[in-house]
């Protein structure tokens, strides 16, 4: 018994002693485990704000969409994905090799992000990364596009997209990493990368029918409430774990992220207000994530201070920014452009300005990383510029031609047909519905024309989110379509070479009083 005894102390001694040598603080192990696990619910998240903006025959789709992206997300980065983004034996500067396939060599080394956790963990943290930025792009798909060639694209594009993007900033020898850019959080992989994405996306599958785009409102905006809410926690874990470690940085971190969340949404609103009248719901929700989108690649490295003008300038800049897909002609039908390309680079942009050593050095490893103007290095602004052209640059060619090649194969259009988008995607793609109802109608027009009245007189295509129509961007003295011919349709609308329902005159002028 003795013998037993003795021996059992004698392991238990030699398990205290290699754990006591670790060199990982369990502090931080934890935290950045926890940080995952909140990183992870910003999924649900996602798919809950997307159903609540969509039409309610569309609703399930985006949830399923956004959910079986992270699956393939999954896959992809314990296939390759990881090694392609982060492998430390690559050299190239683009994108990493394969000496890490299949999450092989990947155990309890030094992380190639942070010498303070170990690279199983980095692994899984990062792997939430891309499926968040997956679950984003799948927004340029809403109420038109087929779900499998979408799952796909996600694997592709998490391959030749993300990984590359990822192996710029935060590889070891990633050619903007070793140039010096600031990007804390991702606002190049995450935010360029899935909104301008996102706009290619919806570019090459095209504009939904022009009935689609009457009156186009969300369906349920409690969802989109309880969307933004679950993003803005994940968020926390989203910024604050990029700092890899329970340390001070990690804590200025979420502060800028709060912070710049609360302005976002509050200006948002208040520019809202100036023409609804109403204090929106949505307006809110959009100019919070606007926010947090700034904060993502600024949040660990600007005072508190600073992030409150990010906050402001991201709230204004992405507002005005959900205009520009009516110049651009393209159905960016969740403003995954205006939200998160154009608040990413915000956030990118103003590192340059606001970002300083004081913060940096606070997570006790990247002690001697200049700031920017803040620190008298004047070239960050112009590195910081640089960086976001070539991310935004190689997104939008890529994703473009990813989702093109795809779209020809066989049995894989991007694009369902009229009938289906008629029908609803969740009808034709997923068989269930989000919302058990009596259906009265299913088109907004439906019914509304037995008497001939003119639909021109009270509602035109394309309005904003909020359904009001945007219309000095639409209406034009002399319209032509593609063949340089005016034409109306049965109704006696006119329409542009888009498909865009045009006002009359006596329409402007009540919408004007």
């Amino acid at each position: 018994m003795d013998i037993v005894g003795h021996t059992v102390m004698e392991h238990n001694r030699s398990v205290y002693s290699r754990a006591d040598s670790t060199s990982f603080d369990r502090g931080d192990v934890s935290f950045i485990i926890v940080a995952g696990a909140m990183v992870l619910l910003m999924v649900p998240g996602l798919a809950f704000l997307y159903s609540g903006l969509a039409r309610r025959k569309s609703a399930l789709s985006l949830i399923w969409a956004v959910a079986a992206s992270n699956a393939v997300g999954i896959f992809q980065w314990w296939f390759w994905g990881y090694s392609l983004a982060f492998s430390s034996s690559a050299t190239s500067g683009y994108i990493g090799n394969l000496r890490n396939f299949g999450l092989m060599k990947v155990l309890g080394d030094p992380s190639p992000g942070s010498p303070l956790i170990p690279e199983i963990l980095y692994s899984f943290f990062q792997m939430e990364f891309a499926c968040v930025t997956i679950g984003i792009l799948m927004g340029g798909i809403a109420e038109r596009g087929r779900v499998l060639p979408a799952m796909i694209l996600t694997f592709t594009w998490l391959t030749l997209v993300y990984c590359p993007l990822a192996c710029w900033v935060w590889g070891a020898n990633g050619w903007a990493f070793s140039w010096g850019v600031l990007d804390f959080a991702g606002g190049g992989p995450v935010e360029i990368g899935s909104g301008v994405s996102g706009l290619a996306l919806a570019w090459v599958i095209g504009r939904r029918q022009e009935k689609e785009l009457l009156n186009f409102r969300p369906h349920n905006v409690s969802l989109v409430c309880l969307g933004t809410f679950l993003l803005w926690f994940g968020w926390l874990g989203f910024n604050g774990g990029s700092a890899f470690g329970a340390n001070l940085r990690a804590i200025v971190a979420i502060w800028n992220s709060m912070l710049a969340a609360a302005f976002g949404g509050m200006v948002w609103c208040i520019m809202d207000y100036r023409y609804e009248r109403h204090w929106s719901m949505v307006g809110f929700c959009s100019g919070t994530i606007a926010g947090l989108v700034a904060a993502t690649p600024s949040s660990g490295f600007v005072h508190p201070w600073a992030s409150v003008i990010i906050g402001i300038v991201s709230g204004a800049a992405c507002n005005l920014a959900t205009k520009l897909k009516f110049h651009f002609r393209i159905d960016d039908a969740l403003d995954l452009f205006a939200e998160h390309a154009i608040g990413g680079i915000v956030g990118l942009f103003l590192n340059g300005f606001f970002g300083t050593n004081e913060v940096i050095r606070l997570d006790g490893v990247n002690t001697s990383v200049p700031g920017g103007f803040m620190d008298h290095n004047w070239k960050q602004l112009y590195i910081q510029f640089a960086y976001i052209c070539a991310t935004c640059s190689y997104s939008f060619v890529v994703t473009a031609l990813l989702a093109k090649i795809i779209d020809m194969i066989p049995g894989l259009k991007l694009r369902s047909t009229p009938e289906d988008e008629s029908l609803g995607m969740d009808e034709v793609e997923i068989g269930e519905f989000a919302t058990d109802y009596i259906e009265v109608r299913r088109d907004f027009t439906d019914g509304l024309y037995m008497n001939g009245s003119d639909p021109s007189q009270h509602h035109v295509a394309a309005g904003d989110r909020h359904g009001r129509p945007d219309n000095v961007l639409h209406q034009h003295s002399l319209i032509q379509n593609g063949n340089g011919i005016a034409h109306e349709d049965l109704n006696g609308v006119k329409h542009d070479g888009n498909g865009i329902a045009m006002l009359n005159e006596k329409t402007r002028d009540s919408d004007s009083s």
